[in-house]
């Protein structure tokens, strides 16, 4: 479950400027961290926790060695990696060059449909005795809902 709470801020800009608005944030985020993978994956298999250990460093250094390549990566039931690469419009062709036209590359990951449905399973709430008032400003994290 993922646990939201009511927090507000007032709008420094646009067309809700000065105005108090409202939104969902979450309160914190559960984590599954890289022993307790670990752990489980001993746990559902016959691995030891060292193999364990390094098919994951294997498999990690496996797509930073595809990505390097600009290669694409699928993994099975998780999903597939690739590299995208945003790119400005220019005037001329001769102004089309990698460092003026291409940005830094980022990596996109793009979940399998096993993976979509669990996204979608989660249960959402909202705590409403939580709302805060609001303090002004804000910070870069939080939505600007123009």
């Amino acid at each position: 479950m993922m646990e939201f709470e009511i927090d507000s801020r007032v709008q420094p800009i646009g067309k809700r400027e000065g105005q108090t608005v409202y939104f969902a944030k979450l309160k914190t985020q559960q984590k599954l961290t890289n022993e307790m993978v670990i752990e489980r994956i001993v746990r559902e298999t016959s691995l030891s926790e060292g193999d364990v250990k390094n098919a994951l460093v294997s498999l990690s250094n496996i797509v930073c060695d595809a990505l390097k390549l600009g290669m694409s990566v699928d993994l099975a039931e998780l999903g597939s990696f690739r590299l995208t690469v945003p790119f400005k419009m220019m005037d001329s062709p001769e102004e089309v060059t990698v460092a003026d036209a291409l940005k830094t590359p980022k990596i996109t990951f793009t979940p399998k449909q096993k993976m979509r449905d669990a996204a979608n399973a989660v249960e959402l709430s909202i705590d409403r005795g939580s709302v805060k008032a609001s303090t002004g400003g804000g910070t870069a994290t939080e939505p600007s809902n123009d």
